[in-house]
């Protein structure tokens, strides 16, 4: 049967490409089986994994226990590295095959090359980078109510030429930042999203789902003729970046360090050595130049939930508190009492943090002594 992208009512589940690099299953993948899981409960049907790889019935499982019913497992050497000919074969053919609603991908480089690429075969849409999925229409609301400064209240959420209420709703920073857009895909299956790493919250790992999750094994036809391109040797690179999206402790530093930058940035590492954890930074003090990018925080950086997050100099752009208000617990040090920074912060220190930052490594070194 001919494929129809446009033919909506023959597309049904939620699918999340599962990625994995030499046999590792990437954390993203959790982050989307889990996220794919809420949507699938929203629309009532069943979520999917789909799994290429070489050799990977072993980590399969897993997807089960973050939520997948069921997952398609393509195992080939030709699939052991990632090739875009050969994952854009498998992953096209499957859709084509099996049709899914929505299709999720992880906002990796790998994503980031392949996705487009089928969504371009697949004739249907893609919203790159995504921040925030929803189908429930309560829910994007309420999301809009917490995290935007529309008035949901006398805004009316309809279209003529489509129901919002069933359609997924991709939300992704625009113009640098500075705002959010949703965007749905009405008229084209499946509707994709890449969504960036470390922003969707992983469930509690669930033994019995993993045990439960079935594994199914589709014929498929891949040829060393279907690939273009040869994967000759993998080379780690040795630079180091920081893991912000790992770390339970993030002190980051914004536009207040800029009568001493250096000095700033010393001060923020050594209130994270005490703490035991990593400096991150806004948008602004990275576009300025004073650290490197890995090291920022927001929509347009890393979207963190660390259980502490000291924000020192940082007034609080939307973009900004989007990427870190999940976090635990919110310690904020200003000189300007009307920030933003404070709205969302559960502790708050009025003052100059060339002079507030040494006092708190003073105090954390005595408490330690004392013990």
């Amino acid at each position: 049967m001919e494929f129809n992208s446009a033919d909506i009512s023959a597309f049904k589940n939620v699918w999340v490409f599962c990625e994995q690099r030499q046999g590792v299953m990437m954390p993203t993948t959790f982050e989307l089986i889990s996220e794919g899981r809420k949507l699938a409960d929203e629309l009532g049907v069943e979520l999917w994994g789909i799994l290429p790889g070489d050799d990977v019935d072993g980590i399969a499982r897993e997807l089960g226990g973050y939520g997948a019913d069921k997952v398609l497992v393509y195992n080939s050497p030709l699939l052991k590295n990632y090739t875009t000919d050969a994952y854009a074969k498998i992953l096209c053919d499957a859709v084509m095959t099996y049709k899914p609603e929505i299709l999720l991908v992880g906002a990796s480089n790998i994503g980031r090359d392949l996705a487009p690429r089928c969504a371009a075969r697949l004739h249907t849409g893609l919203c790159a980078d995504c921040t925030h999925l929803d189908v429930d229409m309560d829910g994007y609301v309420n999301f809009l109510r917490t995290g935007s400064n529309l008035d949901v209240e006398t805004t009316r959420f309809e279209s003529k030429l489509f129901d919002v209420r069933t359609n997924l709703k991709m939300t992704r920073p625009a113009f640098g930042g500075h705002l959010m857009a949703t965007i749905v895909c009405p008229r084209f299956r499946p509707a994709m999203a890449t969504v960036r790493p470390g922003v969707m919250k992983r469930r509690p790992f669930d033994a019995a789902g993993a045990e439960r999750v079935e594994l199914l094994h589709p014929e498929f036809s891949l040829s060393a003729e279907d690939c273009k391109t040869q994967v000759l040797d993998v080379v780690k690179a040795a630079r180091k970046l920081v893991d912000l999206i790992g770390a339970d402790v993030i002190v980051s530093v914004g536009r207040g360090i800029a009568k001493d930058i250096e000095g700033g940035i010393a001060l923020a590492e050594e209130l994270a050595e005490e703490l035991g954890g990593v400096v991150g930074a806004s948008r602004a003090a990275v576009d300025a130049g004073w650290i490197s990018a890995d090291h920022q925080v927001g929509q347009t950086g890393k979207t963190v939930h660390p259980k502490i997050y000291i924000a020192l100099g940082i007034s609080g752009a939307i973009q900004h508190k989007a990427g870190m208000q999940d976090s635990e617990c919110i310690i904020a040090v200003n000189k300007n009492e009307a920030a933003p920074i404070f709205e969302i912060a559960d502790y708050g220190i009025v003052g100059d943090l060339f002079q507030v930052v040494p006092e708190l490594i003073a105090a954390l070194r005595a408490e330690k002594a004392a013990r």
